[in-house]
């Protein structure tokens, strides 16, 4: 979709929390900007007082309605650890979540689901395989990148060292020695 910069619908935000679509010429919902988002429809947000964009803060709005209706995608722990890539790390978190989703985005074009609806039935029936496909994936994923980074040893000593389970049988020959 190669539209230019006069083809992006423009939503201005009035400081009573109003939105209002200057293409349509009526307040819209974030729901309906939802809509937009899932029609691939190229949109800007912007304050009507300042000019400023705040299509990003919008959208974040947006995922946090849908994360408290229904199963969220985020859990707790999961939003723990993003919060704590914010830093140096952000921008390769950023990246990694990006090219992801992109994947599982392409995953569904090859499987020509052309419904949304279509695509949502079927991963109700695949939920359990994508679950273990994805556990993989992520899985690969992480070893792949500590092993780059003990590869190039970024991190001395961070990370990929294997955890030291207890030993039941060393535990008894130690008390052993002690006796």
């Amino acid at each position: 979709m190669s539209k230019t910069q006069d083809n992006i619908r423009i939503i201005k935000k009035y400081p009573n929390r109003r939105l209002y679509d200057s293409y349509t010429s009526s307040h819209v919902t974030l729901v309906d900007i939802r809509r937009l988002v899932q029609e691939e429809e190229p949109f800007q947000v912007v304050d009507a007082k300042s000019g400023e964009d705040i299509t990003r803060s919008i959208l974040l709005q947006i995922i946090q309605e849908a994360e408290s209706d229904g199963n969220p995608i985020f859990s707790s722990a999961m939003l723990k650890n993003i919060i704590r890539f914010y830093g140096p790390f952000q921008g390769v978190l950023g990246s990694y979540l990006d090219e992801s989703i992109q994947s599982v985005i392409d995953i569904q074009a090859q499987a020509g689901s052309q419904s949304s609806q279509a695509w949502a039935e079927y991963m109700q029936g695949q939920v359990p395989m994508m679950q273990d496909m994805m556990r993989q994936y992520v899985e690969q994923s992480r070893n792949l990148y500590m092993n780059t980074q003990n590869m190039f040893g970024l991190f001395g000593g961070f990370g990929n060292q294997p955890e030291q389970k207890a030993d039941p049988k060393a535990d008894d020959e130690k008390k052993g020695d002690k006796e």
